[in-house]
């Protein structure tokens, strides 16, 4: 009984500060007004914005190269990350709605696969550009888009996710989705030049576009 006390009063007198740390903050998932996602605690020291394209080579190695780090770090409750959709083109487009689809708590690990595969279907995607070049003047946004879906190969790729095709085309047929990934490009670019880029607490890191560049301005912000 004595230790029973003694380790309650030990508990009881941890400072609170302690107590937090020691939660995941990686199972947090906030939602922005703009649609974005913030992953980790929305009170972080240090708030890493990343503005990405889907169909940008560095940003692919960004993210493959990058993910696990950060991960610990959103987990420690240090930092916080949001992607921030910069926009480009009608696959990159595809893609941003295809890793929302599905919410916010899908949304980082289909963000993931999409940029792993990231050479596979753009090569595809390309090609039924090309080859539909005539047809796609033509077509309506939403038939444009599952026409890039599934001539990419990423329609395929997300049902091997567990995204049904119904709830895949729905997605590309939403045109809230459209309107809010239109506003958050048009954002971005107005705030960067070229993708990827960061903001950290709200400053732009310039000059830095890979991993190497922005790790050691977080552990300067704070980032632990």
């Amino acid at each position: 009984m004595r230790y029973s006390l003694m380790a309650a009063a030990a508990v009881i007198a941890t400072p609170l500060s302690i107590l937090a740390a020691a939660q995941d903050w990686s199972r947090t998932i906030t939602p922005t007004p703009t649609g974005s996602y913030v992953h980790g605690n929305p009170a972080a020291k240090v708030k890493l914005v990343e503005y990405i394209s889907f169909t940008c080579g560095h940003c692919a190695h960004f993210v493959g190269e990058a993910s696990a780090a950060l991960d610990a770090r959103v987990k420690s409750g240090t930092t916080s990350v949001e992607l921030r959709h910069a926009v480009r083109d009608p696959l990159d487009l595809t893609a941003s709605i295809l890793a929302r689809c599905a919410g916010p708590r899908a949304f980082h690990g289909h963000t993931r696969a999409i940029m792993a595969a990231q050479p596979q279907w753009l090569e595809k995607g390309a090609a039924w550009q090309a080859a539909n070049a005539e047809a796609l003047k033509t077509m309506s946004i939403s038939a444009r888009l599952q026409g890039y879906a599934g001539g990419s190969g990423l329609l395929a790729l997300m049902k091997a996710r567990g995204l049904p095709e119904a709830k895949a085309k729905a997605c590309l047929a939403n045109p809230a989705e459209l309107k809010t990934l239109t506003e958050q490009a048009k954002a971005a670019f107005a705030v960067i030049r070229g993708t990827p880029s960061f903001t950290i607490n709200g400053e732009v890191v310039t000059g830095v576009h890979d991993w190497s560049g922005l790790q050691p301005r977080l552990v300067a912000a704070g980032s632990l």
